[in-house]
């Protein structure tokens, strides 16, 4: 992906999430997938339209400009569900850290595609929103920033990549049953942390 590409994916990002009522709490664009923290509104079915305006514009764009047809990304998009107090800060370590785990860069600063400067340094991104669970780490901008940077800076279990990786790709719930069975009586519907065949 170029720049404009990346700057493109934003832009529609920004315009949509405000639309759609959605909070954004970090990100991470990569070549050929993206990482969205997101929390939904009143509407959860809100987070698939924004996801499916999302491809359908980046594919519009890239197929024009490359003369093609067909789609960028295969496959619906993965989702976990996220306990916010347990697991939402390891998530966002999981995604800002992304671009190191690929190798593209040594220091998740120097990556400008992530939502990494803007958890790290307190003038990041105006129109990101912030946690709960993030602003509880300091008192002051500043302080929360470091918090989160010592934070990043600690090694990271390999066992919390696996889980979290593996919530991804089964569409699972990341978190405890306790939290699933409110999210169950919350949407009506029965969320499995197991393994479904498709």
């Amino acid at each position: 992906g170029e720049p404009a590409d990346y700057r493109y994916y934003l832009d529609n990002l920004i315009e949509k999430k405000n639309e759609l009522g959605i909070r954004v709490f970090g990100y991470c664009l990569m070549t050929n997938h993206v990482h969205l923290i997101v929390m939904p509104g009143k509407q959860v079915e809100n987070i698939s339209r924004l996801m499916r305006v999302l491809a359908a514009r980046q594919t519009r764009r890239v197929n024009k400009r490359e003369s093609r047809s067909g789609t960028l990304w295969e496959g619906r998009f993965k989702a976990s569900l996220v306990d916010s107090d347990a697991y939402l800060l390891a998530c966002y370590r999981y995604v800002d850290l992304n671009p190191v785990r690929a190798m593209l860069v040594a220091d998740p600063i120097a990556y400008p595609w992530s939502s990494y400067r803007s958890h790290a340094d307190p003038v990041g991104d105006d129109w990101l929103d912030e946690s709960k669970t993030y602003t509880s780490l300091g008192n002051t901008g500043h302080d929360r920033a470091r918090a989160y940077r010592s934070f990043v800076s600690k090694a990271i279990d390999a066992d919390e990549i696996r889980f979290i990786r593996g919530a991804l790709q089964r569409n699972q719930v990341t978190g405890n049953d306790q939290f699933r069975r409110v999210l169950e009586r919350r949407t009506g519907r029965r969320l499995s942390t197991h393994c479904q065949g498709r």
